[in-house]
């Protein structure tokens, strides 16, 4: 007689089931099923691509400096000692070197990235949410209230970004939070007309029409069933731009109108450095690089963001 134990023991490795057949199966037993197989494919397929990797290694990094800093940074960033002012490279204990008034580089830097972090999520909290809410209901509603909206967008587009950024800084006043207000404010029209196109798109589809018939009205189809499917579209755009955010928030720090001094910041750390360019590069070229580094790595991680998110690349 075959022992049942037995059988199971010499069953083939295929046949026993496993949590990646699991989320990788063509039928889906549920929604919930169905939503994790999805987040599994598109991680296997940003997993694939190596640039992709790299960028979003470089964005945790980011994270954990900035979460560990107080450990990580050898120095305290505000402390001043004149006597080791404009040390150069691996000087006396000081890895990137000291500025104009002995402070550490590679401390400010570190502590630095929480003030990017902190711009990065605050705009991105809050400009495609305006975005998002302003091109739906303009795609939806059309007539005079889609006139009007995206007439109103045409306006902040109008404006090269950082230059209207220094207008509502002259208006609000120079400081960390008011420079991620008037980003915000300057950021939000690209997702408005990504938002409206999409709803365009959708508002006529036969499952909006079969929502309209059951009762729903014009808000619950907005947020229940077309912000929904503008979310992957507005992702990719946001992280495509959060370069260009960084860039606007250093520019506006290196003209003195963003995290005031003794702020770490990177912008403002070039403004200081760029007095020493010639005799001291090291004191703007580090900022600088950090900058950079964090740029493209927001750049590489939306390109491989767009490959999975991108609907009309799903057949390839």
């Amino acid at each position: 007689m075959t022992n049942p134990a037995a059988s199971r023991n010499q069953m083939p490795e295929s046949d026993k089931p496993s949590l990646r057949r699991w989320l990788l199966t063509d039928t889906p037993a549920s929604r919930r099923q169905a939503r994790l197989a999805s987040l599994y494919q598109g991680w296997l397929t940003l997993k694939s691509n190596k640039l992709t990797m790299i960028g979003f290694g470089i964005l945790v990094t980011l994270v954990l400096v900035a979460i560990l800093a107080p450990w990580l940074a050898p120095h305290d960033p505000f402390a001043q000692d004149l006597g080791n002012r404009l040390k150069p490279l691996w000087t006396d204990g000081f890895l990137l070197g000291t500025d104009s008034l002995g402070r550490d580089i590679l401390s400010r830097l570190i502590y630095g990235s929480r003030i990017t972090l902190y711009i990065v999520i605050l705009v991105a909290l809050i400009a495609p949410v305006v975005g998002l809410f302003v091109g739906t209901v303009a795609g939806y509603v059309g007539g005079w209230a889609d006139m009007i909206l995206m007439r109103i967008t045409d306006i902040f587009l109008a404006f090269p970004r950082l230059v209207l950024a220094l207008a509502f800084v002259a208006a609000l006043g120079a400081g960390i939070e008011n420079a991620v207000l008037a980003i915000a404010l300057t950021a939000w029209p690209p997702y408005a007309r990504i938002a409206r196109a999409e709803t365009l798109t959708i508002r006529q589809s036969d499952y909006i029409h079969a929502v309209k018939l059951q009762g729903a009205g014009a808000l619950r189809i907005i947020t229940r069933h077309i912000w929904p499917l503008c979310i992957s579209s507005l992702i990719v755009r946001v992280t495509l731009d959060m370069a260009g955010i960084i860039l606007a928030a250093a520019g506006l720090g290196f003209l003195g109108l963003g995290a005031q001094p003794p702020s770490p910041e990177w912008g403002a750390m070039i403004s200081e450095g760029r007095k020493f360019i010639l005799d001291h590069w090291w004191i703007a070229t580090m900022p600088g690089l950090a900058i950079f580094t964090v740029s493209l790595a927001f750049n590489l991680l939306g390109d491989g963001l767009r490959d999975v998110l991108d609907p009309k690349d799903s057949g390839e």
